[in-house]
């Protein structure tokens, strides 16, 4: 059976649970991991079942291959030029991408290689990052005549404008420490170190209130919507019923006893 045969028929998305944390891998190491429609499909219905499954504490989306994610199948798009095949393949991406932000565990994106266009869209959508020192990033549309405008919404809502919209207008790539420096990864280190310092991570979530996390993480993007006063009048319900959760008194009780806490969870 050639490589090519074989990588046909294997699934397109991978699934690896362990110690409450599921890795979900991209795939299609070929094709650089581009987000088709059936890659779309397998990482929302995969989502929507991770979201209501209390033993997944974390969610890490990584790539196969040399690639962390290229963007859109851009064959499959020219395959399909129509204008309501284009709304409705973009509204199905989006969708992926809120669902990353509206369920209730902390998304981490892995990356060890380049993530263009929409592949750039989605390690911005999820809610930390970890590189490798040899990741590169680009929205890089623009050079094949097209603004990566999807892209654009999560990307300004990870770095200033300005550096946003230098990235979408020049299409140009910076490295992992620049993604860094711009607020699009919280962490960088060498591929050898990629798996452990992503672990280190989720060591310190899944040892956390997934009850506290849930209604935080819920919180936190509501709030970056509104104005000052209704952010603050959110985030004071949010503590207040947080305080109400039997996972607020044993982790006082906990700390005030010195022991570590026992979390009922959510």
């Amino acid at each position: 059976m050639s490589s090519n045969l074989a990588a046909e028929n294997q699934p397109i998305l991978l699934r690896h649970d362990q110690d409450g944390v599921a890795t979900l891998t991209l795939n299609r190491p070929t094709q650089f991991n581009s987000l088709s429609e059936e890659l779309l499909t397998e990482l929302q219905t995969t989502c929507d079942a991770l979201a209501t499954d209390a033993a997944v504490r974390v969610v890490v989306i990584a790539g196969a291959g040399k690639a962390f994610c290229a963007g859109h199948d851009l064959k499959q798009m020219r395959a399909n030029p129509a204008k309501p095949y284009m709304q409705k393949l973009f509204r199905q991406c989006g969708r992926v991408m809120m669902t990353l932000t509206q369920m209730p565990q902390p998304v981490i994106a892995r990356v060890h290689g380049i993530a263009t266009a929409a592949g750039c869209q989605l390690v911005a959508a999820c809610d930390l990052a970890v590189a490798a020192d040899v990741a590169r990033f680009a929205v890089s549309g623009i050079n094949v005549g097209l603004f990566c405008s999807t892209p654009a919404v999560a990307l300004a809502r990870n770095m200033g404008r300005k550096q946003a919209m230098e990235m979408l207008l020049t299409g140009d790539f910076i490295d992992a420490a620049e993604a860094q420096r711009r607020g699009l990864v919280n962490r960088v280190t060498s591929l050898d170190q990629l798996d452990g310092e992503v672990k280190k991570l989720t060591d310190s979530i899944c040892a956390k209130s997934s009850l506290a996390i849930a209604m935080g993480k819920q919180m936190f993007y509501k709030q970056l919507e509104m104005g000052l006063d209704g952010a603050y009048q959110l985030a004071s319900e949010t503590m207040a019923c947080n305080m109400m959760a039997a996972d607020a008194g044993e982790g006082i009780d906990a700390f005030m006893q010195k022991r570590r806490p026992e979390w009922k969870g959510r």
